[in-house]
């Protein structure tokens, strides 16, 4: 809202065992979340097609584009680079996310955080996504992954991979996006708005 009193962002956090970097050797690129218009799994597929990368999608269709999944997306899941797994549990998601290359958030809209991202980044694994909503502030590029405008970009950006180190990305992870990390801010968020009031001890008067 631009009339909102700002007075600090607190990013979501997630428990910083809830998942982790698995043994694995990456093999593919990875798409992760909800198949919908503004998700764009369509460009991730022509990202890896251009690439000649296989792509695993890991995504749950809801009743509401069910038409747009059926029309748009289906068609394109028979091309041999795709495999098309559905929904995954969080118990799975760190072996999916931690064989990936990378994680493509190719998005179309918007979006005010993505725990996708940050799913990606506990596991140690890149993240190419699109300069959109909420991205920037997210991804660290050229250390968690790269921001990219377009398809081109992405491709080009796949191909600096090798620059990042998955074991950095994890340790991002854990310095901003656990919960305890959001816990932190919240309370320095708190303070502020309190003011010098909520750092004075209160002292129990007796009397009588």
């Amino acid at each position: 809202a631009p009339n909102a009193h700002w007075i600090g962002t607190v990013h979501h956090g997630m428990p910083d065992g809830l998942l982790n970097p698995a043994p694995t050797e990456p093999s593919y690129l990875a798409f992760l979340g909800r198949i919908s218009p503004e998700k764009r799994v369509d460009r991730a597929i022509h990202i890896a097609e251009r690439c000649g990368l296989p792509l695993k999608i890991a995504a749950k269709v809801d009743p509401a584009d069910h038409d747009y999944f059926e029309e748009m997306i289906r068609p394109l899941l028979t091309k041999p680079h795709v495999e098309f797994i559905g929904e995954i549990s969080d118990a799975q998601k760190s072996e999916f996310l931690s064989g990936a290359f990378a994680l493509i958030v190719p998005i179309d809209w918007p979006e005010p955080f993505g725990l996708v991202m940050i799913e990606a980044m506990a596991c140690g694994a890149p993240v190419i996504a699109f300069n959109r909503g909420a991205v920037p502030e997210l991804i660290e590029d050229g250390v968690t992954g790269f921001v990219v405008e377009d398809e081109t970009s992405a491709v080009g950006a796949l191909r600096h991979l090798s620059r990042l180190s998955r074991t950095a990305i994890r340790k991002r992870f854990e310095e901003r996006f656990t919960a305890r990390r959001m816990a932190k801010d919240y309370l320095t968020v708190y303070r502020d708005l309190l003011g010098p009031a909520a750092l004075r001890p209160r002292i129990a008067s007796i009397s009588g």
